[in-house]
């Protein structure tokens, strides 16, 4: 029994931070070779707008807030516990927008019949969390078959709608909602290094809500392949630390997957039958990431126009930003074309997917 994507609801915060941090950052940089180094790259980063659900403060407070509400503030940024108490307390409200989203994509009784629900995120724990949420706040029957994937990364979206794929196809009755929703926000660290202070020019937050079921509408969820590629396990790393979580995002990893990714893809190849692939959702990680998916596979830049263009407007937002990807390739319908999906998450590790458009 074939499953399918059948709708996906997208949500970001308010707050456009993308502008602001590219004044604030220069600020943690010590020298005037790195401030330059920053300004160059940040000029070629593809980015015009991120989203935070923290307000940026006004400059003339930045000697004493970088947010307005002063949650991180010159030589007292959060702990750990307080970044997870503020995630408790915010990814529901941006959850919330999301399933807005996507009530207006499937209409007002999304609900209806929903017997499993999936949850990804790396960017913050609680309990009881946004399960709990989903039950109180949007009419999800207790009842629902709960599952949480956590600390995957930017490519856990896939292993979201793997999972969901599975349980459609054991139980055809069976309709499944994922969630992904990521605040990459709360974990900005002071007076980082110049590499850091661009890896966090990359990252915002942003959710995503969608369904999987046996209905033919939408995107047929066809095959899945996993790898982790060679020596690559130092080049993406994501710690437990004691002020915010640790990200680590090597230089490497384009190079990395310029040379793997062509092996990879055979298999992707060979699922999809020796169509003609028509649609190609390539995560958006950065503009050097997308480069490299890019020239590997000898794409046009019409192949990765959809990608450059959430990387522009919202940024990478881990998990839920190829999801945004396939919600903008959803709103464009045109039977018979065939999709490939591709993550890169902590490893290097590697998440894809052959799907095609439902017939009519």
């Amino acid at each position: 029994m074939p499953a399918y994507l059948n709708a996906i609801g997208t949500a970001v915060p308010a707050h456009d931070v993308h502008a602001p941090y590219l004044e604030i950052a220069p600020y943690f940089l010590t020298s005037e070779t790195d401030r330059k180094s920053f300004a160059k790259m940040a000029r070629r980063a593809g980015i015009t707008h991120r989203y935070s659900t923290l307000e940026p403060a006004d400059p003339s407070r930045w000697t004493d807030r970088y947010d307005a509400e002063g949650f991180y503030r010159p030589g007292a940024f959060p702990s750990t516990g307080a970044r997870m108490k503020r995630y408790s307390r915010e990814a529901p409200a941006l959850v919330d927008g999301a399933i807005s989203d996507l009530a207006e994509q499937a209409g007002p009784d999304w609900a209806e019949g929903l017997t499993h629900l999936v949850i990804c995120t790396c960017t913050g724990f609680s309990a009881p969390g946004i399960d709990h949420h989903m039950v109180n706040a949007h009419g999800v029957p207790s009842t629902v078959e709960r599952t949480l994937i956590g600390f995957m990364g930017c490519n856990a979206a896939i292993n979201g709608y793997k999972t969901a794929r599975h349980i459609v196809t054991a139980d055809p009755t069976a309709k499944v909602l994922v969630l992904n929703v990521e605040l990459c926000g709360l974990h900005f660290q002071e007076n980082a290094p110049l590499q850091t202070a661009l890896m966090f020019m990359l990252f915002a937050d942003g959710a995503a809500a969608a369904l999987v079921s046996a209905e033919p509408t939408g995107f047929e969820l066809e095959a899945f392949r996993s790898d982790m590629l060679p020596d690559s396990e130092g080049h993406i790393t994501w710690d437990i630390g004691e002020n915010g979580f640790d990200m680590w995002l090597s230089g490497r990893v384009p190079r990395t997957i310029f040379k793997n990714l062509p092996g990879h893809f055979e298999t992707l190849a060979a699922d999809a039958g020796g169509r003609d692939i028509d649609l190609w959702a390539i995560h958006p990680g950065g503009r050097t990431i997308i480069d490299a998916v890019e020239a590997a596979l000898e794409l046009s830049a019409e192949d990765v126009a959809y990608s450059r263009g959430v990387l522009n407007d919202f940024g990478n937002m881990s998990s839920a930003t190829l999801p945004f990807v396939l919600r903008r390739m959803l709103a464009e319908p045109r039977s018979g074309r065939t999709g490939v999906a591709i993550g890169f998450g902590p490893g290097v590790s590697v998440e894809s997917m052959v799907f095609s458009e439902a017939e009519g």
